[in-house]
């Protein structure tokens, strides 16, 4: 995480990264592919890309043993690039949320639990240009960068978004283009659930025009 956030823009607005901006389940099976055949370790790639958001770790327990899942995570990051950023696709509407929070004049942030150069890496190679990229932070965890950066609003696909969004005191607005239903992220208590990004600037323009009003 950045030590020294620029100061607060008048919206900042929290994005999750995988199947919330991006779909990276292809890259993420090949990566998956390329570390079996690396260890001669069956994984069973078309399970593990349904179960995209929580951390790596905790994919790879499902298949390595305990004193291995360090090295094996490790591996698998060193090899990400070479197999995971090139078939990866934005999510409908991604690039278009984001500008959207941009074309407000607010900041437009990634909260992520991936690896923050590998995210970095996939938005790079997308021309999608946020103002700031979190990696690392899972879950009630992403509560500390959005705090940081002053985000009113957090935008995932996943329970765990929810529950950092809630926890930072910031807006959920929930996706169900991940592995959660839109009544599981309901029942999470996600504030606001939309099909897709495609909806997000709608949105956030009766967003803001409610606070408007509201002053």
């Amino acid at each position: 995480m950045a030590p020294h956030p620029a100061p607060r823009a008048t919206l900042t607005v929290g994005f999750d990264l995988d199947m919330t901006l991006i779909d990276s389940r292809p890259g993420i099976h090949a990566a998956y592919l390329a570390l079996a055949a690396e260890t001669g370790v069956w994984i069973d790639a078309d399970l593990a890309i349904t179960r995209l958001g929580p951390p790596l770790e905790q994919e790879l327990a499902h298949w390595f043993p305990d004193e291995d899942i360090q090295a094996m995570g490790d591996r698998y990051r060193e090899i990400y690039p070479d197999y995971a950023i090139e078939p990866t696709l934005a999510m409908p509407g991604a690039d278009e949320a984001v500008s959207a929070v941009q074309e407000f004049g607010g900041r437009a942030i990634v909260v992520t639990a991936k690896h923050e150069p590998n995210a970095k890496r996939h938005l790079a190679h997308l021309g999608i240009e946020p103002d700031a990229v979190i990696g690392w932070l899972w879950a009630e965890a992403k509560a500390e960068a959005l705090r940081e950066y002053g985000a009113s609003v957090y935008v995932g696909d996943h329970i765990g978004d929810v529950r950092g969004a809630l926890i930072a005191g910031a807006i959920s607005v929930a996706v169900p283009t991940g592995p959660c239903t839109a009544d599981e992220l309901r029942e999470a208590g996600a504030d606001v659930v939309i099909d897709d990004l495609t909806a997000f600037p709608a949105w956030l323009r009766d967003y803001r025009a409610d606070l408007a009003a509201r002053r």
